[in-house]
């Protein structure tokens, strides 16, 4: 049984603006009725592109009526501009909360939000643009990708919990894990950026090369019983020195390139040169 908050239960039991509006400005239409869940909203604007009214078909669960119903109420009398800024966890903390497992049926009710917008301004909904990643539900990696971006998703349960994918045959879970994956790590080379100075001087050069040194590089070397030490750095030349195992390993070079310089260009600067000092 899931623990439903009472707005929730009033939106499911007593659903507000149902039905469709008659010649409407705009249609968003998501899911389908063989996916499980299908959502139909109408919207009418006016001439100064402002929701007049809103009305919704949902064939789904509870959370799905109620987040329809809420939706159609939150975007009455709004600008455009102003909806188009709902996103599904408004949706989700206007009713009080969703349980984790049904978050999906508030991701349906903002796409279906943007899928009538675009349908009034004469676009394709942008999402249903991607590559179809899980063909049980029909959700593609824009969605899917968006919604880790957004909800700061780690798995895969997590990412069917908001988009269902995942959810049926389960033949599409190492895909989304590939996701997953991908975006948390240009997550995390922008987190690098935002941090990295613009400009930098030698010392904040050498700094911050000492630390991915010490941070990455020097534990995973002293796993195989090597290391490394910063020797010199002259302009966007950094000079090191290969210790323990490293030194007579005929893969040093390739250590040296591929990995120590890989990581120091991502995470310092992406113009930076790794040599070995000669003995």
């Amino acid at each position: 049984m899931w623990d439903y908050t009472d707005k929730v239960k009033q939106h499911f039991l007593e659903p507000k603006n149902v039905g469709e509006i008659e010649n409407p400005s705009g249609v968003g239409e998501v899911g389908s009725l063989a996916c499980g869940d299908a959502l139909k909203l109408t919207l009418e604007v006016d001439d100064q592109g402002i929701i007049t009214d809103a009305k919704f078909k949902t064939f789904g669960c509870a959370s799905a009526i109620a987040s329809s119903s809420a939706l159609t109420e939150m975007v009455k009398g709004l600008k455009l501009e102003e909806a188009e800024k709902i996103s599904n966890e408004d949706i989700a903390n206007y009713l009080g909360g969703l349980p984790k497992e049904k978050m999906h049926c508030s991701v349906m009710g903002r796409e279906a939000l943007e899928a009538a917008i675009a349908n009034f301004r004469g676009f394709t909904f942008p999402m249903a643009e991607g590559e179809v990643v899980c063909e049980c539900f029909g959700v593609t990696d824009l969605e899917i990708r968006r919604a880790i971006e957004e909800s700061n998703l780690r798995t895969v349960e997590e990412v069917t919990n908001f988009t269902k994918a995942g959810g049926g045959c389960g033949n599409c879970h190492d895909r989304i894990q590939e996701i997953i994956l991908e975006v948390r790590k240009e997550s995390r080379k922008e987190e690098v950026e935002k941090k990295r100075p613009k400009k930098m001087t030698t010392i904040q050069k050498i700094k911050l090369i000492e630390e991915v040194l010490e941070r990455e590089i020097r534990p995973a070397l002293r796993q195989d019983g090597g290391d490394i030490e910063l020797v010199d750095v002259d302009g966007d030349y950094v000079l090191v020195s290969l210790r323990g195992a490293c030194v007579s390993c005929v893969a040093s070079q390739t250590t040296l390139k591929d990995y120590v310089e890989k990581k120091l260009r991502e995470q310092v600067l992406d113009t930076l040169i790794v040599e070995e000092e000669k003995p």
